[in-house]
């Protein structure tokens, strides 16, 4: 039962451990979004929703400015995404592993480099192991189709197959795109907070075809999944 994936965040250590506070932020980027994820929830309870912005710099300055404003116990970047085929498919769920900040580097004749090639810093950032597992499990319990992997943040949506083949050769086994993940991640990480991400996936990544994009059925899938959340991490 999904009941029976709760997980305690009242505990001084491990990666799911509350130690600033019994509250889960969770970050999505537009209202639409927001308003998905507090349908699942219904009795928002322990849970704040925040709809801080597109982009890594918009969700890394609200997330940071919440965070600084209230205690908290864990942070979660949740929204729509793209998915990459084969790997999740439009209207799945992607719980990632690790959000990876895949066109933070720099081109060079021989090919792109990370900032960790670079020596600059580190462009990935592992989700809390334990929850993210625990997550994916009890979302699969209810009878959601959910994959566990990388999710990729990027700057510029890809549209074009050879963007998106080069981001699946440059992060194997990469799942989800989004905008705002390792913005998220990345202020959580400077308050010591373990992180989660939670894509519903609207479109395959690759050529831009709005028309085929089910934005709707993303978002019914992230109010289910914020269903699920509410009963794990309650």
């Amino acid at each position: 039962m999904v009941a029976e994936q709760k997980t305690d965040l009242s505990g001084t250590s491990g990666s799911g451990s509350n130690r600033r506070g019994g509250r889960i932020l969770v970050v999505t980027a537009v209202a639409a979004e927001r308003e998905a994820v507090l349908r699942g929830l219904q009795d928002a309870g322990r849970f704040d929703v925040l709809a801080a912005g597109v982009g890594p710099a918009a969700a890394a300055a609200g997330t940071a400015a919440a965070l600084a404003a209230s205690g908290y116990g864990l942070v979660i970047s949740a929204g729509i995404g793209g998915g990459f085929t084969g790997r999740a498919e439009v209207g799945s769920l992607v719980v990632a592993d690790e959000i990876v900040a895949a066109d933070l580097g720099a081109e060079t004749p021989e090919g792109f480099r990370s900032v960790d090639e670079l020596g600059f810093g580190a462009a990935r950032i592992p989700a809390a192991a334990g929850l993210a597992a625990r997550l994916a499990a009890a979302l699969r319990e209810a009878g959601l189709a959910v994959a566990v992997g990388p999710a990729v943040t990027v700057s510029t949506v890809t549209g074009t197959a050879e963007t998106a083949a080069r981001l699946a050769a440059r992060v194997p086994g990469a799942a989800a795109e989004g905008m705002e993940g390792f913005g998220v991640a990345t202020a959580a990480r400077q308050f010591g907070l373990p992180v989660l991400e939670l894509r519903a996936i609207s479109n395959p990544v690759g050529p831009r075809d709005r028309a085929a994009w089910r934005i709707g059925e993303a978002l019914d899938a992230l109010a289910a999944a914020g269903a699920v959340l509410q009963e794990v991490l309650e």
